[in-house]
């Protein structure tokens, strides 16, 4: 079956459904939004803490936040992305509220403003602790009533289509790719249809999943990015794996695990040894409001030396009721595992978070395909660098998206639905055997990444899953060519190939900056004499 749309968004979260709204509401043709799952399961929906932005003009300016997000990002961060989102942010704020999406305010009626590590101003507006949930909320009430824009929901997008199906020879030199769409897999015919778009937008969101233990949900396997790499399209700073120093310690959660949001450091939580102990000192003079990195690599050490499988939150100082109020979704979530935060300590343990790299795109989120765009967390827009500033990820995906919008809007009359497009060959059959290979597949993938190409990395370790990754692939490929594909099958290429650009980039990189840390250059780049 052949589907044609103007505009193809493929992803769901705060970037794609932004997206959806500001082309669909220039009336310039048929939106569809692909989602892997329903709506509600974005990524964007389990950010806890906020979104940054100027608010404040009185204490706060855009050069601080400028200046923050570039010391957090190691200055690997590209000055015009960083000015671009600071300077929109207001703007960005203002579509959302206009949207719908409601933030807190304190008593005069202004936003009730948080502060996180490595932020110089109080500058994170919030809602509660479930900001990403009601931006999420916002975006898909605004969304499924715009009459100009169709959602799918349980649909997979399997590669997306350039001149390879046409039966091109494209390689990475190739200098004028294009994009003609997405071959979907439809979730009740079981088979593959033809997405024809004018321009494809991918917003399909991180990684994490291709980790034994992480903050995202089951379904962040990195599809966006595994499918523009395979069209010969350019990724990069793959290296840089945010790890969340503080996820909930429930060995029955993984995928996604717990987060325990940053605002709760700080708020004055305190990081201790389960004994009791304070180690923060140990590693930085900013204690526990440290940057992520540093935290994280701080536990993953104290872990390590101790023998522990978790470390400690303590919020027991600090007003119990004032607590309540400010964190009551994780003084409910403790609360049901049997743990009063307010009186006990709560377990943590760092785990896979934020994908800082991703496809690569210019201002105009503008990937190396043609007709092609890439915003959110798929994406690698230059503002992160090595390491992303708490709250700016939700922000970048809302100023990023208005920057696609307007670009895609300018040019989509320049371009025409490509019908020469062959349709999917779907021969091939799937026995029971062949998933019992693919669950097992997936859990190596996890154990490989968590292992090898964690917090903490080395040559070895990386040659190592380098290696394992490879015969991965190799058995992975020949059984997809064999089988009917779908969304199990696809998604393992996808976290193979992500594993794989994760590792190979790090190996890459000789030195340990940003949040690639390697024991082999354990200096950091500035130290190099």
């Amino acid at each position: 079956m052949i589907r044609k749309f103007d505009f193809l968004v493929i992803g769901s979260g705060v970037a794609g459904m932004s997206y959806a709204l500001k082309v669909a509401d220039a009336g310039k043709g048929k939106v569809a939004i692909v989602c892997k799952t329903t709506l509600e399961e974005a990524n964007t929906a389990k950010a806890q803490g906020g979104i940054a932005s100027v608010t404040n003009m009185e204490v706060d300016n855009f050069e601080k936040h400028i200046k923050d997000t570039m010391i957090a990002g190691d200055f690997i961060s590209d000055p015009a992305a960083v000015e671009q989102v600071v300077k929109n942010a207001p703007q960005g704020i203002r579509d959302l509220v206009k949207w719908g999406v409601n933030f807190d305010k304190n008593e005069k009626g202004d936003f009730d403003l948080h502060r996180e590590g490595g932020h110089s101003e109080f500058r994170i507006l919030h809602h509660a602790d479930d900001t990403g949930f009601e931006i999420q909320r916002g975006l898909m009430e605004a969304v499924r009533r715009h009459p100009n824009i169709t959602i799918l929901e349980n649909h997979f997008a399997v590669e997306i289509i350039t001149q390879h199906h046409l039966g091109i020879e494209v390689t990475r030199r190739t200098p004028d790719i294009e994009c003609y769409g997405a071959y979907v897999l439809d979730p009740d015919t079981q088979k593959i249809d033809t997405f024809l778009s004018k321009v494809t937008l991918i917003a399909t969101g991180g990684t994490g999943a291709v980790y034994a233990t992480t903050t995202n949900p089951n379904i962040a396997t990195g599809d966006g990015i595994a499918m523009v790499y395979r069209a010969k399209g350019t990724v990069e700073g793959m290296e840089f794996v945010q790890f969340h120093p503080t996820a909930l310690f429930y060995p029955g959660e993984t995928h996604p695990a717990y987060l325990i949001t940053e605002a709760m450091r700080g708020y004055g939580g305190i990081l201790r040894l389960p004994n009791d102990e304070e180690f923060m000192q140990k590693y930085d003079k900013r204690l526990s409001l440290a940057p992520r990195d540093i935290v994280a690599r701080a536990i993953d050490k104290e872990m390590k030396i101790h023998g522990l499988d978790h470390v400690c939150l303590d919020v027991t100082h600090k007003d119990a009721e004032e607590t309540k109020h400010h964190f009551p979704n994780i003084y409910a979530k403790c609360l049901s595992i049997g743990i009063d935060m307010t009186k006990q300590y709560i377990p943590v343990v760092p785990c896979a978070h934020y994908m800082c790299g991703g496809i690569k795109v210019d201002l105009n989120a503008c990937s190396s395909i043609r007709r092609l765009y890439a915003v959110g967390e798929c994406s690698c827009t230059g503002l992160h660098g090595g390491n992303r500033l708490a709250s700016n990820s939700l922000i970048e995906a809302v100023v990023y998206a208005d920057a696609a919008a307007r670009h895609s809007l300018e040019v989509i009359d320049q371009y025409a639905f490509n019908d020469k497009i062959p349709e999917w060959n779907d021969e091939g059959t799937m026995s029971n055997e062949e998933k019992v290979l693919i669950a097992q597949d997936m859990k190596e993938v996890g154990q490989i990444m968590s292992n090898y190409v964690g917090i903490v990395r080395s040559d070895l370790r990386l040659k190592r899953a380098w290696t394992r990754l490879d015969l991965l692939y190799e058995e992975t490929e020949e059984l997809f060519k064999r089988v009917k594909a779908t969304k199990d099958i696809c998604e393992l290429r996808n976290m193979i190939n992500v594993g794989y650009l994760i590792t190979r980039q790090a190996i890459e990189r000789k030195e340990s900056r940003g949040l690639h840390y390697t024991i082999d250059y354990p200096k950091h780049a500035y130290d190099q004499k």
